[in-house]
């Protein structure tokens, strides 16, 4: 199974990006089974949408590696900080392009520096991952005070931390292994 991992903000001082690549590491060592790809859009500036493109023929050609990446993906893991009580706009803006993700898993991962972790955005997230035809994993990875948990290069700080992500990449890794087993079946 193919695992995409995005870091849904676009800023270049993000403190998501930390998360994704932890997550990505986490994932690739624990799950050795599933193959793990990697998005961030501090490096992927997708215009806004203008026509939806539904299959790789539609995508223009600076696009292609990144539409790859998502049309072959058999699940997802967004990352985002909050904005306005939801997720970031160019994350949004890049699943717009790619707005038939059926039957996909999608796990709900957000941080931000405040007490609740990005909640508002986790749940508006589960809203739009269905507007979408995906598969939103009930169990998400919700991360307050971020800072106290990773570091600057993206470390895990607080141990006691390690308890909410195997909670959430158990339950992730189990809804997406047997979404893709029913789509196979």
């Amino acid at each position: 199974m193919k695992i995409t991992i995005v870091s849904g903000s676009p800023r270049q001082a993000s403190v998501t990006v930390r998360i994704a690549k932890y997550l990505l590491k986490y994932f690739s060592e624990k799950y050795t089974a599933h193959q793990f790809e990697f998005v961030t859009l501090q490096e992927h500036h997708v215009p806004f949408v203008e026509k939806v493109w539904s299959t790789i023929n539609d995508v223009p050609a600076e696009f292609k590696p990144l539409a790859e990446k998502i049309y072959s993906a058999d699940a997802f893991i967004l990352v985002t900080p909050e904005y306005n009580g939801s997720m970031s706009s160019a994350l949004r803006n890049l699943f717009d392009h790619f707005p038939k993700q059926v039957k996909k898993t999608f796990g709900i991962v957000t941080a931000s520096d405040g007490a609740m972790g990005g909640i508002r955005a986790a749940v508006a997230m589960q809203n739009q991952i269905c507007a979408w035809f995906g598969i939103p994993c009930p169990n998400m990875l919700v991360i307050g005070n971020m800072a106290q948990k990773f570091d600057a290069d993206g470390c895990l700080t607080d141990e006691k931390f390690i308890n909410n992500i195997m909670s959430f990449s158990n339950e992730f890794i189990w809804l997406a292994e047997a979404v893709a087993t029913k789509k196979t079946a």
